[in-house]
């Protein structure tokens, strides 16, 4: 495996479950949607997912220029993702709601555009929901320059993980509104019934 061109390691202060990957000044959470169970994200900011309602995480941070394979100690993370994300600036860096910016390197040291994150977690299930005071959970972010593509899951095999997957599967499916097309013919056939009854 190619060597990391960035790799630090910090606390991150974690907030109603969530810390983010953010460009400067993106402040709004995209819709809550945790398809995979651990990271979801719209343009300029990422949302990760942690089992602890708030206190600190272990998070480390590695970037490199190409893709990373799997390496052989994938199992020993409860959960792995890879997941597309999008640099508004090329200044994207971990960040918590309520907290100063940890010390860990820029994610997008490659300007503006589409990266990959392969985001690991561990120990989610330890103090689920719990507020603490050290850290019982740890994460891992490797971050490549690359194309947007579909979610990749390696690893799935935490209940906090499982029980995010259940809610998006038990949320009612937005209804398209009808196409102006069909409002137009509905709108003219009313017309003309009204018009034969007087």
């Amino acid at each position: 495996m190619s060597e990391p061109i960035a790799r630090a390691s910090g606390q991150v202060r974690v907030e109603y479950h969530a810390f983010h990957l953010a460009d400067a000044g993106e402040y709004t959470q995209p819709p809550f949607h945790p398809e995979n169970g651990l990271i979801f994200s719209r343009p300029g900011l990422a949302v990760v997912l942690a089992g602890v309602n708030s206190g600190p995480v272990d998070v480390t941070v590695e970037i490199y220029r190409g893709a990373v394979p799997l390496p052989d100690h994938a199992e020993a993370w409860d959960e792995v993702v890879d997941h597309s994300i999008e640099s508004l600036t090329g200044d994207m860096r971990v960040t918590a709601m309520m907290d100063s910016l940890p010390e860990l390197p820029v994610l997008t040291p490659f300007g503006p555009g589409p990266y990959r994150a392969r985001v690991h977690a561990r120990g989610r299930d330890r103090a689920h929901d719990a507020h603490v005071t050290d850290p019982v959970e740890a994460f891992l972010l490797q971050v490549w320059p690359r194309q947007r593509e579909p979610d990749l899951i390696h690893r799935h095999n935490d209940r906090y993980g499982q029980s995010m997957r259940q809610s998006v599967q038990a949320q009612p499916q937005p209804v398209a509104p009808p196409e102006p097309a069909e409002e137009d013919w509905r709108r003219a056939a009313n017309e003309r019934l009204r018009r034969r009854g007087t």
